[in-house]
């Protein structure tokens, strides 16, 4: 009988401490976790009374350029490797590397005097034919003399005459032979053949150069004007062709790897008469004056063609426009300070820029950072300088809910122009 009060004392305190540790999880995991959000003080409660801090932009109306980007090639108008055209032994080589040069310069001289004796000999022979041909053709007329008081039968005048052509014809043949041995007597002179810089010799002074050797002497190419080869895909073809045909200049930009700086500004020249069915792209050329030389062959530019330019328009930047499933959307700053969602048709985009045909007006702020904490309504504050200032914690989201767009969707990330 004694055992009994003390079994039911120890249920007791096993029922006691179950019921204690009940009570602490819902205090735990009920009251303590509401209790920050249903206090006052809280920075959870306070997050949605404070302004935001924002950057805004007002939106402008001008002229907005809408250019084709693109990767280009510069590439020289002309190139030309400069060869030996008589063979004989290199006396001099009269140019520095990297030099420009004019058409008609002198590049090198070859040892001249094989080809000096050679004509000399093609003129001797040249003067006897002459000679030959004069005795032939007096000859020629004292027949027909004789001929006429018939003294002489017509197979004589005949032969006579047959020998007159023939001189004649040794005399053609040696004078073209003549010809030929001053026409290389003078590529004894290597000449530029076109204006342009020179790139490295190929060939030192004292070396036996022949024609057609691979590496020639050296290479002029031309850089003033050049030109930039680069391609287009095929659905913006009509932006480029139908002002083309119509007799537009269409400029095109040549920019460094980063895009920060400008090298140069030509135009359009033609573009290439099919598509490339491999890539479904066009090739473009385009001619650039290079008077400061800053486009250099083979170099790769960033080329940026402009096929219009919108007059007039409503430009917002590019950073400012937000998408979602209601599709793209801007946050306006309106009365009070406070945020409205703007639903926007869309024109060109061009860099950092955006045409808006429709959905703002000019002069009105529109929201380009701080905008993942923003809703319609919200008051916010505008901000200036290089950095802004830190965001206040954001609360907690319910599940399922998405930021940043007013339809409670999850934010689109905007596709590239």
């Amino acid at each position: 009988m004694s055992n009994a009060p003390s079994s039911f004392g120890r249920r007791w305190i096993l029922y006691t401490l179950v019921a204690g540790v009940f009570a602490g999880g819902v205090w735990y995991f009920g009251i303590r976790k509401v209790a920050p959000t249903a206090s006052a003080g809280s920075p959870w409660r306070s997050n949605s009374m404070t302004p935001t801090p924002v950057r805004a932009v007002p939106t402008t109306k001008q002229d907005l350029a809408v250019h084709l980007r693109a990767i280009g090639t510069v590439a020289p108008v002309n190139t030309v490797t400069v060869r030996s055209r008589v063979e004989g032994q290199l006396l001099q080589v009269a140019f520095t590397e990297g030099q420009e040069v004019v058409a008609g310069q002198l590049l090198a001289e070859i040892d001249p005097t094989p080809y000096r004796l050679r004509l000399a000999q093609m003129e001797g022979q040249l003067r006897q034919s002459e000679s030959q041909a004069r005795t032939a053709q007096n000859d020629l007329e004292r027949f027909k003399q004789l001929h006429a008081q018939t003294l002489i039968s017509s197979q004589q005048l005949e032969g006579q005459q047959a020998l007159v052509s023939e001189r004649l014809g040794v005399l053609a043949a040696e004078q073209a032979q003549v010809e030929d041995a001053r026409r290389q007597l003078a590529y004894t002179r290597i000449e530029a053949p076109i204006a342009g810089r020179l790139g490295l010799r190929q060939v030192d002074a004292g070396n036996l150069v022949r024609p057609g050797e691979a590496g020639g002497l050296v290479v002029i190419t031309q850089t003033r004007p050049i030109s930039v080869m680069f391609t287009i895909p095929e659905l913006d073809l009509q932006k480029v062709i139908e002002p083309l045909r119509a007799g537009e200049a269409l400029t095109v930009e040549a920019w460094d790897r980063g895009e920060n700086v400008v090298l140069a500004t030509g135009a359009l020249r033609t573009v290439d008469n099919q598509i490339d069915l491999a890539t479904g792209t066009l090739r473009l050329k385009a001619e650039f004056s290079n008077t400061d030389e800053r486009l250099f062959p083979n170099q790769f530019v960033n080329v940026r063609l402009r096929v219009r330019t919108l007059k007039d328009t409503i430009v917002i930047p590019a950073v400012g426009v937000q998408f979602g499933s209601r599709g793209p959307y801007a946050f306006v700053v309106g009365a009070e300070n406070k945020v409205t969602v703007r639903d926007l048709v869309l024109g060109p985009v061009d860099g950092a820029m955006q045409a808006v045909i429709k959905g703002v007006s000019p002069g009105e702020l529109v929201v380009t950072e701080g905008v993942d904490r923003l809703r319609e309504g919200r008051p916010v504050t505008i901000i200036s300088g290089e950095s802004a200032p830190p965001l206040p914690p954001a609360p907690p989201a319910a599940p399922g809910s998405g930021r940043g767009a007013p339809d409670g969707t999850k934010k689109k990330k905007k596709s590239g122009a």
